[in-house]
């Protein structure tokens, strides 16, 4: 129980967008304080009491069980007074860029042992590159060797997609990453979407 406790529930402000990721401890403190409400598939919301009671027709989610009863550990949950938009810049760090290539090299596509990726800069520094991100990449010990002070296609190398700053939620500490078929999907696709892009 104590793992589930910890897996990551997506936070929506009361305007239904992603603003926060927490976990499912935090999550039912929020509700059971009437904080939050809990978001199901059909867009429904629950309280406290409601979501205990529906946890019990529920077979196919994972439960917390308490002395007295057991409750639906939840995926989603919108909070309803916070309506802001807190303002979300992804530190540009080592673990965030080896959580942005999803721990590949960006020249080969091979997922080697941590210690067998370094932190590439697609034009080197030698020749004026930056340490920002659309221009650093994980690439492997070989990938890098081989493109070495030059720029990839001058080594017959080619990106397997464009460096560029993360979004927020790609960089949020997930306990357990959601699947493409999470109701997670809807509200980060939402997020992505209509999120303005900086200049």
């Amino acid at each position: 129980m104590q793992t589930l406790l910890k897996h990551s529930v997506l936070v929506l402000n009361r305007h239904w967008a992603a603003v926060h990721v927490t976990s499912v401890r935090r999550a039912l403190i929020l509700l059971y304080g009437d904080h939050a409400r809990v978001v199901t598939d059909d867009y429904s919301t629950h309280d406290f009491a409601n979501w205990r009671g529906v946890s019990r027709f529920m077979n196919t989610v994972r439960k917390i069980q308490t002395p007295s009863f057991q409750i639906a550990a939840p995926e989603v949950i919108m909070l309803t007074r916070y309506g802001k938009y807190p303002p979300r810049q992804v530190k540009f760090s080592r673990r965030n860029i080896y959580t942005r290539d999803n721990h590949t090299c960006q020249y080969c596509g091979r997922m080697p042992a941590r210690d067998e990726l370094t932190i590439d800069h697609v034009a080197p520094r030698s020749r004026g590159g930056k340490s920002t991100w659309d221009n650093v990449v994980l690439a492997c010990v070989q990938c890098n060797m081989k493109k070495g002070d030059s720029l990839p296609g001058e080594k017959g190398l080619k990106l397997l997609n464009t460096p560029k700053r993360p979004h927020w939620l790609e960089c949020s500490q997930f306990q357990s990453r959601p699947d493409e078929h999470s109701l997670w999907q809807k509200f980060i696709d939402n997020a992505y979407w209509n999120t303005s892009l900086q200049p």
